[in-house]
Protein backbone atom coordinates (compact mmCIF):
# COMPACT_ATOMS: atom_id res chain seq x y z
CA UNK A 1 0.00 0.00 0.00
CA UNK A 2 1.14 3.60 -0.87
CA UNK A 3 3.00 5.12 2.18
CA UNK A 4 0.40 6.49 5.06
CA UNK A 5 1.44 10.71 4.93
CA UNK A 6 0.64 10.83 1.25
CA UNK A 7 -2.83 9.06 1.68
CA UNK A 8 -3.60 11.03 4.50
CA UNK A 9 -2.41 14.30 2.65
CA UNK A 10 -5.46 16.73 1.12
CA UNK A 11 -3.07 17.40 -1.06
CA UNK A 12 -3.74 14.14 -3.26
CA UNK A 13 -6.79 12.48 -4.34
CA UNK A 14 -7.48 8.90 -3.31
CA UNK A 15 -9.59 6.84 -5.65
CA UNK A 16 -11.45 4.89 -3.21
CA UNK A 17 -13.40 1.28 -4.33
CA UNK A 18 -13.03 1.59 -7.81
CA UNK A 19 -13.45 -0.86 -10.20
CA UNK A 20 -12.29 0.72 -13.19
CA UNK A 21 -10.33 4.66 -13.84
CA UNK A 22 -11.17 6.66 -16.63
CA UNK A 23 -7.62 9.14 -17.22
CA UNK A 24 -8.67 12.24 -19.21
CA UNK A 25 -5.40 13.75 -20.56
CA UNK A 26 -4.45 17.17 -21.03
CA UNK A 27 -7.43 19.57 -22.13
CA UNK A 28 -5.47 23.13 -22.78
CA UNK A 29 -8.76 24.92 -23.55
CA UNK A 30 -10.11 22.44 -25.66
CA UNK A 31 -13.81 22.76 -24.39
CA UNK A 32 -15.54 21.53 -27.59
CA UNK A 33 -13.29 18.19 -27.94
CA UNK A 34 -13.78 17.83 -24.02
CA UNK A 35 -17.75 18.28 -24.39
CA UNK A 36 -17.85 15.63 -27.36
CA UNK A 37 -15.78 13.49 -24.87
CA UNK A 38 -17.55 13.87 -22.15
CA UNK A 39 -21.11 13.14 -24.10
CA UNK A 40 -19.00 9.40 -25.52
CA UNK A 41 -17.99 8.64 -22.44
CA UNK A 42 -20.99 9.44 -20.16
CA UNK A 43 -21.99 6.26 -22.54
CA UNK A 44 -19.50 4.16 -21.41
CA UNK A 45 -19.72 5.05 -17.52
CA UNK A 46 -20.29 2.26 -15.25
CA UNK A 47 -20.92 1.62 -11.78
CA UNK A 48 -17.71 1.76 -9.70
CA UNK A 49 -15.98 3.55 -12.45
CA UNK A 50 -13.97 7.07 -11.64
CA UNK A 51 -12.78 10.18 -13.85
CA UNK A 52 -9.58 11.95 -12.87
CA UNK A 53 -8.73 14.87 -15.63
CA UNK A 54 -4.80 14.69 -15.91
CA UNK A 55 -4.21 18.67 -15.28
CA UNK A 56 -3.83 21.22 -17.79
CA UNK A 57 -7.53 21.98 -18.40
CA UNK A 58 -6.14 25.25 -18.49
CA UNK A 59 -3.83 27.58 -21.00
CA UNK A 60 -3.16 27.50 -24.63
CA UNK A 61 -6.84 27.13 -26.44
CA UNK A 62 -9.17 29.39 -27.07
CA UNK A 63 -11.80 28.02 -24.71
CA UNK A 64 -10.30 28.03 -20.75
CA UNK A 65 -13.44 29.04 -19.32
CA UNK A 66 -15.76 26.98 -21.06
CA UNK A 67 -13.27 23.72 -20.10
CA UNK A 68 -13.42 24.72 -16.64
CA UNK A 69 -17.19 24.96 -16.60
CA UNK A 70 -17.24 21.69 -18.89
CA UNK A 71 -15.18 19.88 -15.84
CA UNK A 72 -17.55 21.38 -13.20
CA UNK A 73 -20.78 20.39 -15.33
CA UNK A 74 -19.55 16.55 -16.18
CA UNK A 75 -18.21 15.87 -12.48
CA UNK A 76 -21.62 17.19 -10.73
CA UNK A 77 -23.18 14.65 -13.65
CA UNK A 78 -21.16 11.94 -12.35
CA UNK A 79 -21.61 12.60 -8.49
CA UNK A 80 -25.57 12.52 -9.42
CA UNK A 81 -25.18 8.95 -10.43
CA UNK A 82 -26.60 6.19 -7.40
CA UNK A 83 -24.69 5.89 -5.09
CA UNK A 84 -22.11 8.28 -6.59
CA UNK A 85 -20.14 10.49 -4.24
CA UNK A 86 -17.48 13.83 -4.72
CA UNK A 87 -14.16 11.72 -4.54
CA UNK A 88 -15.32 9.73 -7.75
CA UNK A 89 -13.87 12.78 -9.50
CA UNK A 90 -10.24 14.22 -9.31
CA UNK A 91 -8.66 16.64 -10.98
CA UNK A 92 -5.29 17.20 -11.13
CA UNK A 93 -3.07 20.30 -10.85
CA UNK A 94 -0.88 20.16 -14.12
CA UNK A 95 1.34 22.59 -15.39
CA UNK A 96 -1.21 25.43 -16.55
CA UNK A 97 -2.62 25.65 -13.26
CA UNK A 98 0.76 25.34 -11.07
CA UNK A 99 1.88 28.37 -13.31
CA UNK A 100 -1.38 29.99 -12.93
CA UNK A 101 -1.30 30.05 -9.42
CA UNK A 102 2.49 31.20 -9.12
CA UNK A 103 1.40 34.51 -11.29
CA UNK A 104 -1.53 35.44 -8.85
CA UNK A 105 1.78 35.45 -6.32
CA UNK A 106 4.00 37.07 -9.16
CA UNK A 107 4.38 39.94 -6.92
CA UNK A 108 6.92 37.26 -4.58
CA UNK A 109 8.86 36.50 -7.22
CA UNK A 110 12.48 37.81 -6.62
CA UNK A 111 12.70 38.08 -10.66
CA UNK A 112 9.30 38.52 -11.71
CA UNK A 113 10.16 39.70 -15.85
CA UNK A 114 12.07 36.11 -15.74
CA UNK A 115 9.68 34.63 -14.19
CA UNK A 116 6.52 36.06 -16.07
CA UNK A 117 8.46 35.43 -19.57
CA UNK A 118 8.69 31.99 -18.77
CA UNK A 119 5.18 31.31 -18.07
CA UNK A 120 3.57 32.96 -21.52
CA UNK A 121 6.33 31.22 -23.43
CA UNK A 122 4.61 28.33 -22.07
CA UNK A 123 0.98 29.27 -22.93
CA UNK A 124 -0.13 31.05 -19.91
CA UNK A 125 -1.40 33.84 -22.11
CA UNK A 126 -4.85 32.40 -23.07
CA UNK A 127 -5.74 31.77 -19.54
CA UNK A 128 -4.79 35.23 -18.73
CA UNK A 129 -6.88 36.73 -21.47
CA UNK A 130 -9.83 34.72 -20.54
CA UNK A 131 -9.67 36.33 -17.19
CA UNK A 132 -9.88 39.66 -18.61
CA UNK A 133 -5.90 40.12 -18.54
CA UNK A 134 -3.78 41.42 -21.23
CA UNK A 135 0.17 39.80 -21.19
CA UNK A 136 1.42 43.63 -22.25
CA UNK A 137 -0.20 45.07 -19.08
CA UNK A 138 1.69 41.84 -16.86
CA UNK A 139 4.71 42.71 -18.55
CA UNK A 140 4.35 46.57 -18.04
CA UNK A 141 3.56 45.63 -14.28
CA UNK A 142 7.00 43.75 -13.75
CA UNK A 143 8.99 46.66 -14.90
CA UNK A 144 7.13 49.20 -12.53
CA UNK A 145 7.55 46.60 -9.40
CA UNK A 146 5.15 44.85 -6.80
CA UNK A 147 2.87 47.72 -6.09
CA UNK A 148 2.11 47.33 -9.99
CA UNK A 149 2.27 43.32 -10.49
CA UNK A 150 -0.19 43.40 -7.21
CA UNK A 151 -2.71 45.42 -8.92
CA UNK A 152 -2.62 43.94 -11.63
CA UNK A 153 -2.67 40.52 -10.71
CA UNK A 154 -5.37 41.44 -7.69
CA UNK A 155 -7.45 42.30 -11.08
CA UNK A 156 -7.03 38.68 -12.31
CA UNK A 157 -8.25 37.21 -9.11
CA UNK A 158 -11.03 39.24 -9.08
CA UNK A 159 -12.15 37.84 -12.73
CA UNK A 160 -11.46 33.86 -11.53
CA UNK A 161 -13.63 34.83 -8.83
CA UNK A 162 -16.26 36.47 -10.72
CA UNK A 163 -16.82 33.27 -12.36
CA UNK A 164 -19.14 30.57 -10.86
CA UNK A 165 -17.18 27.27 -9.18
CA UNK A 166 -14.04 28.65 -10.96
CA UNK A 167 -12.29 29.75 -7.46
CA UNK A 168 -13.70 25.82 -6.23
CA UNK A 169 -11.97 24.53 -8.78
CA UNK A 170 -8.84 25.93 -8.34
CA UNK A 171 -8.75 24.56 -4.83
CA UNK A 172 -9.97 21.64 -5.29
CA UNK A 173 -6.80 20.88 -7.67
CA UNK A 174 -4.58 17.30 -6.18
CA UNK A 175 -0.98 17.07 -7.38
CA UNK A 176 -1.56 13.53 -7.58
CA UNK A 177 -4.12 10.90 -7.20
CA UNK A 178 -3.96 6.98 -6.73
CA UNK A 179 -6.60 4.30 -5.77
CA UNK A 180 -6.80 3.17 -2.61
CA UNK A 181 -5.59 -0.36 -3.91
CA UNK A 182 -2.15 1.19 -4.23
CA UNK A 183 -2.05 -0.19 -8.07
CA UNK A 184 -2.60 3.24 -10.24
CA UNK A 185 -1.14 6.43 -9.96
CA UNK A 186 -2.32 9.22 -12.03
CA UNK A 187 0.05 12.45 -12.56
CA UNK A 188 0.53 15.42 -14.55
CA UNK A 189 3.82 15.25 -16.62
CA UNK A 190 6.10 12.73 -14.91
CA UNK A 191 7.64 12.12 -11.46
CA UNK A 192 10.98 11.07 -10.34
CA UNK A 193 11.35 7.18 -9.55
CA UNK A 194 14.37 7.70 -7.30
CA UNK A 195 12.00 10.35 -4.74
CA UNK A 196 8.96 9.12 -2.78
CA UNK A 197 5.37 10.49 -3.62
CA UNK A 198 5.81 13.19 -0.84
CA UNK A 199 8.62 14.78 -2.16
CA UNK A 200 8.53 15.06 -6.04
CA UNK A 201 7.74 18.87 -6.17
CA UNK A 202 7.88 20.42 -9.20
CA UNK A 203 8.55 16.66 -11.07
CA UNK A 204 4.95 15.94 -11.93
CA UNK A 205 4.62 19.07 -13.75
CA UNK A 206 8.33 19.74 -15.27
CA UNK A 207 9.75 16.02 -14.97
CA UNK A 208 8.67 13.17 -17.21
CA UNK A 209 11.67 12.88 -19.91
CA UNK A 210 12.67 9.33 -18.95
CA UNK A 211 8.87 8.40 -17.50
CA UNK A 212 8.18 6.15 -19.97
CA UNK A 213 11.71 4.20 -19.55
CA UNK A 214 10.74 3.07 -16.27
CA UNK A 215 12.13 -0.41 -15.39
CA UNK A 216 9.94 -0.99 -12.34
CA UNK A 217 7.12 -0.65 -10.51
CA UNK A 218 7.06 2.74 -8.51
CA UNK A 219 6.24 2.16 -5.21
CA UNK A 220 3.85 -0.33 -5.14
CA UNK A 221 2.07 0.96 -8.12
CA UNK A 222 1.47 -1.05 -11.57
CA UNK A 223 1.25 1.29 -13.62
CA UNK A 224 1.70 5.09 -13.25
CA UNK A 225 -0.29 7.27 -15.96
CA UNK A 226 0.61 10.82 -17.51
CA UNK A 227 -1.25 13.24 -19.06
CA UNK A 228 0.97 15.88 -20.56
CA UNK A 229 3.88 14.60 -23.22
CA UNK A 230 5.76 17.69 -25.04
CA UNK A 231 5.79 15.53 -28.10
CA UNK A 232 1.96 14.81 -27.74
CA UNK A 233 2.83 11.46 -29.17
CA UNK A 234 -0.93 9.72 -27.82
CA UNK A 235 -1.08 6.82 -26.32
CA UNK A 236 2.04 4.94 -25.60
CA UNK A 237 2.22 2.28 -23.09
CA UNK A 238 5.46 0.55 -21.71
CA UNK A 239 5.44 -2.23 -19.16
CA UNK A 240 5.13 0.34 -15.81
CA UNK A 241 3.42 3.71 -16.98
CA UNK A 242 1.07 4.87 -19.83
CA UNK A 243 1.67 8.56 -21.63
CA UNK A 244 -1.37 9.96 -22.92
CA UNK A 245 -1.61 13.22 -24.67
CA UNK A 246 -2.58 13.66 -28.45
CA UNK A 247 -2.32 16.97 -28.65
CA UNK A 248 -5.52 18.85 -27.43
CA UNK A 249 -4.33 22.65 -27.55
CA UNK A 250 -2.14 22.07 -30.02
CA UNK A 251 -3.94 20.88 -33.04
CA UNK A 252 -4.51 17.36 -31.92
CA UNK A 253 -7.34 14.92 -30.14
CA UNK A 254 -8.01 15.06 -26.93
CA UNK A 255 -8.29 11.19 -25.86
CA UNK A 256 -9.21 9.55 -22.70
CA UNK A 257 -8.33 6.04 -21.44
CA UNK A 258 -9.84 3.34 -18.97
CA UNK A 259 -8.26 1.61 -16.76
CA UNK A 260 -8.45 -1.83 -15.33
CA UNK A 261 -7.25 -2.11 -10.97
CA UNK A 262 -4.80 -4.49 -12.63
CA UNK A 263 -3.19 -1.41 -14.91
CA UNK A 264 -4.62 -3.11 -17.84
CA UNK A 265 -6.46 -0.12 -20.54
CA UNK A 266 -9.93 -1.57 -21.06
CA UNK A 267 -11.49 1.19 -23.08
CA UNK A 268 -10.13 4.44 -24.98
CA UNK A 269 -12.03 7.56 -26.52
CA UNK A 270 -10.91 10.64 -28.64
CA UNK A 271 -12.97 13.60 -29.75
Amino acid sequence: MPASGPCESPVYAVLRRSRRVWAVASIHGEAERLTRLHSRLSERLQFGDRVVYLGNVLGQGRLVLESIDEVLRFRAQVMARPLGFAGDVAILRGAQEEMWQKLLELQFAPNPREVFAFMRGHGLDATIAAYGGDPKHGESACRDGPLAITRWTTGLRQHVNQQPGHPQFMAALRRAAFTDSGTLLFVNAGLDASKPLDLQGDAFWWGGGAFLELLEPYETYRRVVRGFDRRHSGLVESPYAVSLDAGSGFGGALIAACFGNDGVIVDRLEA
